[in-house]
This record gives structure tokens, C-alpha cells and sequence, in this order.
């Protein structure tokens, strides 16, 4: 009886964790129009179903190969350096959105008077965050 009810807490616990985390994202796209913004950015707002389209089609995939143990049979190399450059152009584009929709550099640059250096001041966190992220990997992740 003890272990039925410790398997109904630990799925009840995951529902709620899966609602929490989808709520989330929900949350995020909806309060930061990063659907709107990317097709308009993109100029493809006839595109903007499509937009939506893979972000749930990529979302029940990677539900779905987690839950189920996909694996793809493919060279390593090949398939991590493309699942890498996916990945970090998600990244680049959703931290762009982001910061794109909240102003925060526009108001950082207005109050810090840095308004003239304001490609510089990009450059530098792109370079900062691309030197580290290099750094983390290979070499503090490898030692």
C-alpha cells in the first residue's frame, strides 16, 4: 500500500512540476510577444503560424524522445557539432529577444551616457559571453 501511494506522490509531483514548467514557457512567450517580435525582426509575418508551430512540434518531440529513449544512430561528431549550433543560435536568439522587448540596454546606455558606444557595448557581451562559454567548456569542463 505505502509503495502505491509513494508512486502516486512522485506522479502527482511530476504533473505538478510539468504543469509549473509549461506555465512558464507559456508565460514567457505570451508576456514578452516572442512570437510576434521574431516575425516581425524576421519580416515573415505570414510565417508567424509556422513560428508557433515548431515551438510546440519541438516541444512534444523532446517530450516524447526523453520520455521514450530516442536515439539516433548518427556520427558524434556531426550530430553534436549541428545540435550545437542549433542550440546556441536558440540561445542567441531568445537572449536577443529578451533583451530586446525588456530595453534593457537602450535604458542602460541612456542612464550610463553610453549611448555613442552602444555597438561596442553589445560586442563586448557577445565576446565576453562567447570567451567564457569556450573557457567553461574546454577547458575547466576538461580538467
Amino acid at each position: 500500500m505505502s509503495e502505491w501511494l509513494l508512486h502516486l506522490f512522485i506522479a502527482t509531483l511530476g504533473i505538478a512540476g510539468g504543469l509549473a514548467v509549461g506555465s512558464g514557457l507559456v508565460a514567457l512567450l505570451i508576456v514578452f510577444d516572442l512570437v510576434p517580435r521574431l516575425a516581425q525582426l524576421t519580416r515573415a509575418f505570414r510565417m508567424s503560424a509556422w513560428f508557433e508551430s515548431a515551438i510546440v512540434s519541438g516541444a512534444l518531440y523532446w517530450t516524447f524522445a526523453d520520455f521514450l529513449d530516442w536515439k539516433l544512430q548518427l556520427p558524434a561528431p556531426l550530430f553534436l557539432s549541428g545540435i550545437g549550433l542549433l542550440d546556441g543560435m536558440f540561445i542567441g536568439m531568445l537572449a536577443a529577444a529578451l533583451t530586446e522587448v525588456m530595453n534593457v540596454l537602450p535604458i542602460l546606455a541612456k542612464r550610463l551616457r553610453l549611448s555613442h558606444y552602444m555597438i561596442a557595448f553589445v560586442m563586448a557581451m557577445v565576446l565576453g559571453k562567447t570567451i567564457g562559454s569556450l573557457f567553461d567548456w574546454l577547458i575547466f569542463q576538461w580538467n
